[in-house]
């Protein structure tokens, strides 16, 4: 059991680097600019609701997370 965990928290820790690294580069300026986040801006507020990005991230989330859950068994 301790192998198995310390091996995830290795995959968590280098799927967040790749991420920040996507980030860092630019790559990812696209998100939170799709068909369907909503914005609102007025004189004195600011709101911003990503829905669409939102349900992507959630989907590729749940796949990442089912993915590594099927290779640790």
């Amino acid at each position: 059991m301790e192998r198995s965990a310390g091996l995830l928290l290795v995959v968590i820790g280098a799927a967040v680097v790749v991420i920040g690294l996507l980030v860092w580069s630019g790559a990812l300026n696209w998100f939170g600019q799709l068909p369907g986040d909503i914005r609102v801006e007025g004189e004195r507020t600011r709101v911003f609701v990503p829905i669409t990005s939102m349900v992507i991230a959630s989907i590729v989330l749940t796949l990442v997370v089912n993915l590594v859950g099927r290779w640790l068994r």
